[in-house]
């Protein structure tokens, strides 16, 4: 009977393949969607996440993510380091200012000042050069795509100028930083440096960057922090969903992204339903014979779940063939780095996708189990 119904399905090649493209496309609209999503909120938080040797963050009490920060005082960073359980408690200062080339090209600039002492924030992962160049005076570190933004069409080469508020400073190394979340170039240099790129201002630290001691947990410290100094403590793991949720809250990217998820959803349901309910109609008399000759109801849904199954199974792996590919392709660009097939939307997809396969063949059982064997024999 398996045969049987496999045959019945691929008999009218073009509904058929009408079934696998909806499904196929649905499939690659659903998992490519929720895959940039998922990629540019995780974008959101990509400077925190680079910071791999503190695992605590300090900040002003009404900071509520990264890109808004409200500068601490010193006197913050003698009392953070005077809490029972911190290791090191080193500052941070992050500014914007406009980074101008020599060539004329200039682009506004995330700057990340790093405590001079022991640069705790400098970026691990470098295309070119090394991050402990920035202990020499005038230098600088930026990631590959600001590179290509402020010196277009140019290999990436080490000793290039780039001016910021009338100074002058050289790249010693060009980092792999992960992609932020607006296209800004990442730039990293020593704190006595960086506080003079952005412009004079009395208090310039905007975070401080604390590594627990050991036998010290991270959400312990940040509750000492806290109660101690009455300043906002977060792990990098909290912080980095706080920048999340602000996204989520004050933004229309989930709305747009809602959207389209939607009409994904529509297509595969109303679609594919559409057609294997008239792919269904079309065969009642192939049912009704097979009822004739003795088969049970039961066997006849088994034989319908077997079609639409396949169906699902054929259109869900070419979808997910052709979202791989978008990625592959789209991965070996700058701009969209960092934004992959996330696996377990390609699992959430898959669940979907098998109810709305399950969903598009009720309609088709239901006429099935109603149906009078001796419709065979009507005109």
């Amino acid at each position: 009977m398996n045969f049987v119904a496999l045959r019945m399905l691929t008999g009218d090649r073009a509904k058929y393949l009408g079934l696998v493209f909806a499904i196929a496309f649905s499939t690659f609209l659903l998992q490519n969607q929720t895959s940039i999503f998922a990629g540019i909120m995780r974008r959101t938080g990509s400077q925190i996440a680079d910071v791999t040797d503190a695992e605590v963050w300090v900040m002003d009490p009404a900071t509520k993510y990264f890109e808004e920060t409200k500068t601490l005082k010193d006197t913050d960073l003698m009392r953070v380091r005077g809490v029972p359980g911190v290791a090191y408690a080193v500052r941070l200062f992050k500014g914007m200012p406009v980074a101008r080339a020599p060539s004329g090209n200039f682009s506004q600039a995330v700057i990340l000042g790093l405590d001079d002492a022991t640069l705790v924030g400098a970026p691990r992962k470098m295309a070119l050069g090394s991050w402990e160049r920035l202990r020499e005076p005038h230098s600088i570190v930026i990631d590959r795509a600001g590179y290509g933004l402020l010196f277009p069409g140019e290999a990436l080469t080490l000793e290039n100028t780039v001016e910021m508020n009338d100074h002058f400073v050289r790249i010693v190394g060009i980092s792999d930083a992960s992609a932020p979340f607006a296209s800004f170039p990442i730039i990293h240099a020593r704190y006595t440096e960086a506080v003079n790129f952005q412009g004079s201002e009395r208090s310039q630290m905007a975070f401080i960057l604390v590594r627990p001691e050991p036998g010290v947990t991270p959400a312990e410290l940040t509750r000492r922090i806290s109660l101690a100094t009455q300043l906002k403590a977060r792990t990098s793991e909290d912080f980095r969903w706080d920048c999340i949720r602000y996204y989520l809250r004050n933004t229309g990217i989930p709305v747009n992204f809602a959207i389209t998820i939607a009409i994904a959803l529509i297509v595969g349901l109303v679609v594919s339903g559409q057609t294997f309910y008239l792919f269904t109609v079309e065969n009642l008399k192939q049912f009704a014979a097979l009822k004739a000759i003795g088969v049970t109801n039961r066997r006849l849904i088994g034989m319908i779940l077997l079609q639409a199954l396949t169906v699902g199974f054929i259109g869900f792996a070419f979808g997910t063939g052709m979202a791989a590919l978008f990625f592959e392709i789209t991965a070996k660009q700058i701009t969209p780095r960092g934004i992959i097939l996330v696996w377990q939307n390609v699992v959430g997809v898959g669940v979907l996708m098998f109810m709305v396969v399950i969903a598009a063949s009720i309609l088709s059982i239901r006429r099935v189990l109603f149906l009078e064997p001796s419709a065979v024999f009507r005109a």
